[in-house]
Parts: structure tokens; sequence; C-alpha cells
């Protein structure tokens, strides 16, 4: 037991207590932690040089990778910890991969991608004058995957654009639903509808969406996409159901109250009624 300055407390609810605040302050820091871009001795070196030498950094510091905790010795290897190992082969320094090496480099983390590309015409002609991963991604500013990178500007660097631009016309209404049920899925967990299944329904679908951005074949594009969108109208008609039950149980708890309201007003009244 422990004294307090109103009563007196079991040991044992006041250190059940303490420890469920220090999780709950403890999970604060991990939020930050992942939302901070993670400094290495890489990056300490390197933002302080100029030019050339110092550029990776404030372009790796907008990429997909920063926001993601992935940092130079994710790709690189090396000791992040050891300036003067940093750069070691020793400790697994890879350094820049040659251009025929890229897509190998990068499928390290993104095997699935690394397997769609190879299978598109794209991949087909590596090493032969055909686009890497950083040809529409970057270097070090990696761009996340979206049909954005599918624009004239970069399509036309290597050919004309009609044929990317039927795939991401083909792919844009796609695109929207996805967005939109995740959206819809996001909002029924924080008022704590059960999604799993939806959730995870919908990670299949997007999962396989995201194949579809390495293929150049329109027509498979739009049957895929075709397929793909019938598998989201199922998961649009679900998520209208759960949206219809809980319109009725509002509309059956709006009754309920008025109905009770309603009571407790007549009983008023005819309390009133009796005492005058």
């Amino acid at each position: 037991m422990i004294e307090t300055g109103i009563r007196r407390l079991p040991l044992t609810r006041v250190a059940l207590g303490a420890l469920v605040l220090a999780a709950l302050v403890s999970l604060e820091p991990a939020r930050s932690a992942r939302a901070q871009q993670p400094e290495t001795v890489c990056i300490h070196c390197h933002g302080g040089l100029p030019e050339r030498l110092g550029a990776p950094v404030s372009l790796w510091r907008q990429s997909i990778h920063a926001q993601s905790g992935i940092s130079c010795n994710s790709c690189h290897g090396g000791d992040p910890k050891n300036a003067a190992m940093a750069m070691n082969p020793a400790r697994g320094f890879i350094g820049v991969p040659k251009e025929p090496d890229i897509p190998a480099f990068c499928g390290r983390c993104h095997p699935g991608v690394l397997k769609d590309y190879l299978a598109s015409a794209h991949g087909q002609a590596l090493g032969s004058g055909g686009p890497t991963c950083i040809t529409c991604h970057g270097t070090h500013d990696i761009v996340k995957a979206s049909l954005d990178l599918i624009n004239e500007k970069s399509c036309t660097r290597c050919h004309s654009f009609d044929r990317a631009k039927a795939i991401r016309d083909a792919m844009q209404q796609t695109e929207g639903y996805i967005v939109g049920i995740e959206r819809r899925i996001a909002e029924f967990q924080e008022i704590g509808v059960d999604t799993d299944r939806l959730g995870k329904s919908l990670f299949a679908v997007r999962n396989r969406f995201h194949t579809l951005f390495h293929d150049v074949n329109v027509e498979r594009v739009k049957a895929e996409s075709t397929q793909i969108n019938a598998e989201l109208a199922r998961l649009d008609r679900d998520l209208k159901v759960i949206e219809e039950e809980r319109a009725k149980r509002k509309v059956v708890g709006g009754v309920v109250i008025f109905g009770a309201l309603l009571l407790a007003a007549l009983f008023h009244m005819m309390k009133k009624t009796y005492e005058d």
C-alpha cells in the first residue's frame, strides 16, 4: 500500500497505472523515430560537402526512402556508425552499381517489382538502351510508384507517349477507386468497426494493381484493370452494407432517444398536473 493525498491505494493498482503510462509515453518517441530521417555518418559527412558529393543527401531527404527510414547503408552497405569503416567492403560496402546491375541492386528489397520489370519490354531491353529503375524513379530522390510517373515528359525521352497514355488512362479509374476504398476503410477503423477482412482484401488487390506499373502491354493492362475494378466493386458493396447498417442504427438510436425524451416530457407534465 502507498499513501496518497486523498486515500490509500493498492500498490498493484498504482504499479499497473505506472506501467500503462510508461507504455503510452514510450509510444510517442517510437512514432517520432519513425517519422524522423535516420542520421548516419554517411549523411553527416556528405551533407557538408559541396555540389556533386553533397547533392545526394539533399535529394535523399525528399525521397520516399527517407520517409520510410531507409538510409544510405540500406542500399550501399557499409558501416553507418563508423566514419573510418563506412566505405569498407569488409563491412558490406557495395558502392554505386553499374547500369546493368541497377535492377538487381534495387530488387534486393523489391523482388516482386524486379520480377515484373524483367518480364516487361523495358526489362528485356536492359543493357541495350532500355530504362532501369532510376530512369523513372530517380537515384537518391526516389519517387514512390504512382501514375504520375507515367507522363509525357518522361516517356517521350525514349519513345512516343501514345502507348503509355493508353496504359495510364486504363489504370486511372482503378487507382482512384483504390484510394477511395482505402480512405473509407481507414475511417471505419478509426471508429472501431472491424474491417480486417476488407483491409486484407484491399491489400491483395492493391498489390495486384501495382504489378501493372511495369507492364507495357496495353491490352493486358486494360483486361487486368477491368478484373481489378470488379474486385473493388465487391469491396465497395461490402462497405455500403456497413454504411447502411450504421445509418439504420443511427435512426433507431435517434428514435429511442426521442422516445425517451418524449416519455420524460409526458411524465413531467403528468407530475405537474397531479401536483397542481
